[in-house]
């Protein structure tokens, strides 16, 4: 069984719910209409009755004859837009007086009512759905700022970030067949602590989305001190910040490594002889998006892994986005990666 076959079979158990905000695309129509003929999970699609029709035509499909409920988030819903506005004047209120932008009811309503991933936000965070799948439009901007305006980050954690999971062609040295990489798609040039943060959410994500034990590496070009200078000193003071808090979740974390020193036993072995991860890491936290991005796209194109992403985690409840190139398929595989974070989150 592949990684996203595991994936599904898992989510599909939890009979859970997730709103798709994109109802104007027939992708999101095709995999809604999918979710419900495999039993996967009830979905709730956002759109004008326009918008729905016109991709239902398209599609070839719909949605009533699954009794796939649709809502027009244009009509507007008293009970998200007075919670939007409390939880945005609360989160204002925290900052200095100056810097403060308290809206009005007016306000809320016309966010609500005009950006559609807002709207789906909210019923996320007042537990009308488990989660939320968009952007398959949307552009991943308009995605995290819809997340953090609406559900904000999880407690103890300042970073919203993603991951792929990689689902390898063959084992790692060490026996592994899934891996995950973080961050590949969202913070350009992370801090240390932003770091610490990335790698204790991509942890979680393995656990979640897999059900295996983090084996962690933060990766570097340097190994305990091989080389020096600004880029490496960023990983190494992630890895001091990181140490307390992985012991205390019970997870296996080292650094800074090169990839090599993270994969390989024998290499492991000689290069970090002490070290806590010996060549057999299979989550790795990469120092920069441009690592990270590259990193995952060599695996996928001359290694063949399969990458399954990018998933957004980190936040208070679960959200993920799709790539705008994503087949229905993609999308059903991306509910079904939300459902396993929603039920984690509970």
């Amino acid at each position: 069984m592949t990684a996203i076959e595991s994936i599904i079979a898992r989510a599909s158990a939890l009979n859970g719910t997730v709103v798709l905000p994109e109802g104007m695309d027939a992708r999101v129509i095709t995999a809604a209409c999918a979710c419900v003929d495999r039993k996967i999970c009830t979905p709730v699609v956002l759109g004008t009755p326009e918008e729905i029709a016109a991709a239902e035509a398209k599609a070839g499909l719909k949605l009533a004859d699954r009794g796939i409920k649709t809502v027009d988030y244009t009509k507007g819903d008293a009970e998200l837009e007075a919670a939007y506005l409390e939880a945005w004047n609360a989160k204002e209120s925290k900052k200095p007086a100056e810097k403060q932008k308290i809206i009005d009811l007016a306000a809320a309503e016309k966010t609500l009512r005009t950006k559609r991933i807002y709207f789906g936000g909210m019923m996320v965070k007042l537990g009308r759905v488990d989660g939320l799948v968009a952007g398959s439009i949307a552009s991943t901007g308009d995605m995290l700022r819809a997340a953090f305006h609406t559900l904000g980050t999880q407690k103890g954690v300042k970073t919203a970030s993603s991951c792929f999971i990689m689902d390898l062609k063959s084992p790692t040295p060490s026996g592994d067949t899934v891996l995950a990489f973080g961050d590949c798609a969202v913070i350009p040039d992370p801090t240390a602590e932003q770091l610490v943060d990335i790698g204790l959410a991509t942890a979680q994500t393995y656990r979640d989305l897999t059900g295996n034990e983090p084996r962690v590496a933060y990766l570097s070009f340097s190994t305990k001190g091989s080389a020096g200078g600004e880029l490496v000193e960023k990983v190494q003071k992630a890895v001091e910040l990181a140490k307390p808090k992985f012991a205390e979740a019970g997870i296996k974390m080292d650094g800074e490594l090169q990839f090599d020193a993270a994969i390989v036993p024998a290499v492991g072995q000689l290069k970090n002889p002490n070290g806590e991860i010996q060549g057999n890491a299979n989550v790795f936290v990469f120092p920069d998006l441009q690592a990270g991005n590259i990193g995952y796209k060599i695996a996928q194109r001359l290694g063949g892994a399969t990458a399954i992403g990018p998933n957004l985690q980190g936040l208070a409840k679960a959200m993920n986005d799709l790539s705008r190139g994503c087949s229905a398929e993609d999308i059903v595989g991306t509910i079904c990666v939300t459902l396993l974070q929603s039920a984690a989150k509970r």
